[in-house]
Formats: C-alpha cells, structure tokens, sequence
C-alpha cells in the first residue's frame, strides 16, 4: 500500500476510535439523536477505509493494524452499559435458567416457578418478562449456558460475542486468502460501526451466527460437505433465517450436507422436546408482534405496495406466499446454476440480501450478517444497507408494530437508494463478465 494511503487508512482509524468514545459519551446521556448523529459519521469514515483498502492490501502489517483499531474500538464499548437493547439481559436469563436445570421454553422468567433465581441486576432488564419465554434456538441457548458458568453478568456474555467475532474475523482473512483476495478486506467488517454497537455494545447473538456461517463457507471451500451442514446447522440453530443459505452452499447430487444440516437441528432440539410444539418459543409471538402475521403490517414492500389504490387490500398471508415463491425459484436457480469450482459466495449473498430486503427487519442488528458478502463481492448496495439501516433507530418501539407515515419514509430511505445501487452492482458486474467473454 502506497504511504500516502497508509497514513490516510491511520488517520481514518484514529477517528474511528475517537468516535466511539464520543458515541460512548452520548449513550451516557441518554442522547440517542446525537448518538445517531456519531454512528453515522462513523460510517462515513468507515466507507472512506473500505476505500483505500479495497484493492491494495495483503501484508499481515496492515491486517494486524485493522484488527488493532478493530479491538481498540470494542474494548471501551465492551465495559460500557447496553445502550440500544436489553437482549442480552434475556440471554444471561436464559443461561441461568437451563443451570437450573429448567426448560427455557417452558416458563415466563416472571413465573413463579422461578421465583428463586430472580435477582436484582437482571432480572429487571429482561423485555416481556411476564409474557414471552424465550425465543432463541437451542444452540443460542448452549452459549448462553457456557457464558453464564464463566459469569452471570452482561460483560461476560458481550465479551463473548466478541470472541465470535474474533473467530469470524480468523475465518474471514483464511477465506480471502483462498480465493486470492486482498486479506485488508477484512476491514470491511472489522471497522463497520455495525457489529461494533451491536455486539460489543449490545451482545447480540448475531456475532455467533456470523462465525458458524462463515466456518460453513471455509468448509465448502474445503470441500467438506458434512462439516459445512454441520456448521450451517450451527448457524441456524442460533438465529434461524440463515437456512436460506443451504441452497448456495448445497452441491448438487451431494446429500452429506443435507442430511447432516437436518440431523443436527432434529437432535439439538431433542433435549427440550418436553414442553412439545411450544419449542418454537416466543417465536410466533414475537411475529405478530412484529407484524408478521396475516396482517402484514411489518413488511416494507407491502407496505409500498398499500400505496397503490389497486393493490391495497393485498394481505400479509399473499405477500409472504409471493415471497416464499420468490425465494424458492431463486433456490432452485442457485443450486442448477452453482459452479461448484467457485466459492459459492455470490449464491449466498443474493439470497440472503433478497430474504432480508423482503422479510424487512425492524433493527440493524438483523443486517450484520450481510457485511461478511461485502468483504468478497464489491456491492455498493449492500455497504449501503448495512450502514443505512442504523437510521431505523429513528423509529420508537412499542410492544405492538404500528406502520405509519414516519416509519415509511426510514425505510424508504434505506431501501430506495439500495435499489438503485443494487442495479448499478448488477450492471457492473454484468458488464465485466461481458467484457471478460
């Protein structure tokens, strides 16, 4: 790398940091407008490092100073108090619960069936507590479980979220390596204001996922399509959205990773087969909640598609079976279409981008995982989505979903811009491919 953009990469690094003890002032506060104000200043650093780095940058110097300002940025964030979301209160719970030798699927943390394990620290912190057991998948449940028998505390659970994300960002530098990319890519996820508030801010379980998704990849990459169900597995077994993966990363005619994919989740969920289909959690709640139901106030697109008189009384039920069928044939393309000699990316990256832009998450942290595709496959529009989506902190929360103007306009705003650059990605790459025969 030129000296020039050395010292300009140090220099976006130094502010990077500062900003997040700015950021970190503003949380202190209670300011959430002018912490916004920093995330998003941030982001705008943070694109201005992609860009140095993109195409020029593999020496292990420079990795190790992206993963140093990488931790100097978490470090002070991973002491600090959870700022945009008591989930991770739920997940020390959760953890203490199964200690006790109780089924997290089988009680409301206010029950009192746990009276006893209620405490003053967390307990308090918990959402829905008189309403909602848990709703995160039994290996999200494991790690909890291992956290908490390190320390019940908020701090230990971030700390190891951040240790999944230092064992993505291992697999993440193995993978660029192998398909002969600049290993400074890595900065693409480890300067991304993203996960930094998120996961050593706010200890989602999302930094897990990202880990056994990318260890899935480096495992097709090895062509090892047990181990990749397997982690695949894991992946899904933590949040349960990244299954869509399975068509991309499915070689066809090759029924280890299916059948191995499919073992492991039926045998995790064996232990807390016990309370039967409310295994499920708080999940089906949790979509209603979200206006994920019949309704379908919670989808973007069909709210866009409410705008037009002809269209308006287009159901949730409809527009999640036109979704599903979208989904499906861009499966089916996926595995007819896959070059198995190829790292099966780019598959991945359009099925997860076209999953989320269509389910339309509330919170940004849903859309960390899409940063890992950003590090192979240069995608103006998903840079875009994962920073944009920041803004919908703007929107208030209530326990119920409610679609109004405001909202509509934030999601516009993330939304609209990533459709045309999304176009303009695939023009580029069309064009190169053309140009390339």
């Amino acid at each position: 790398m030129r000296r020039g953009r050395l010292i300009a990469l140090a220099a976006s690094g130094a502010i990077l940091v500062a900003l997040t003890g700015l950021g970190l002032v503003f949380q202190s506060e209670d300011d959430p407008e002018r912490f916004l104000a920093v995330a998003l200043l941030q982001a705008a650093v943070y694109l201005a490092a992609v860009w140095l780095t993109w195409n020029d940058g593999s020496s292990r110097r420079l990795v190790m100073g992206i993963a140093l300002v990488a931790a100097l940025m978490r470090i002070p964030v991973l002491w600090a108090p959870p700022y945009l979301s008591t989930d991770v209160y739920r997940y020390v719970w959760d953890g203490r619960v199964i200690a006790a030798g109780v089924n997290p699927y089988r009680y409301v943390p206010a029950d009192p069936h746990l009276e006893g394990l209620q405490d003053p620290d967390i307990f308090p912190n918990i959402n829905r507590a008189d309403t909602a057991v848990t709703i995160y998948p039994p290996l999200a449940e494991l790690i909890f479980l291992i956290g908490t028998r390190v320390s019940e505390s908020v701090t230990a659970m971030k700390a190891a979220m951040v240790g999944f994300e230092i064992i993505a960002l291992a697999f993440l530098v193995r993978l660029l390596a192998a398909d002969g990319l600049p290993r400074g890519r890595v900065i693409v996820y480890a300067w991304h204001p993203l996960p930094l508030w998120e996961f050593a801010g706010s200890g989602h379980i999302d930094a897990a996922l990202i880990a056994f998704m990318l260890a899935a990849l480096w495992a097709v990459r090895r062509r090892g399509d047990g181990l990749a169900g397997l982690f695949l597995a894991g992946a899904t077994l933590t949040k349960l959205y990244p299954a869509v993966l399975l068509p991309a990363l499915y070689r066809r005619w090759g029924w280890a990773m299916p059948i191995v994919f499919a073992g492991t989740i039926i045998l995790a969920y064996l232990p807390f087969i016990g309370v039967g289909w409310h295994v499920s959690g708080f999940l089906p709640g949790y979509a209603g909640e979200e206006g994920f139901d019949a309704g379908g106030s919670g989808f973007y697109l069909l709210g866009l598609l409410h705008q037009l008189p002809p269209l308006s009384g287009v159901s949730g039920r409809a527009y999640a079976i036109g979704a599903a069928v979208i989904l499906a044939i861009m499966a089916a393309a996926t595995v007819l279409r896959r070059d198995t000699t190829r790292p099966p990316v780019a598959g991945a990256m359009l099925l997860a981008t076209t999953f989320m832009v269509l389910v339309s998450p509330h919170y940004p942290w849903y859309f960390a995982w899409l940063i890992v595709f950003a590090c192979f496959i240069r995608s103006a529009a998903l840079l875009w989505l994962t920073t944009a989506c920041l803004l919908l902190y703007l929107v208030p929360v209530g326990s119920h979903f409610v679609r109004d103007e405001h909202r509509l306009m934030i999601e516009s705003i993330i939304y609209g811009p990533f459709a045309v650059l999304a176009v303009i990605d695939l023009w580029y790459y069309r064009r190169r491919t053309t140009r390339g025969g």
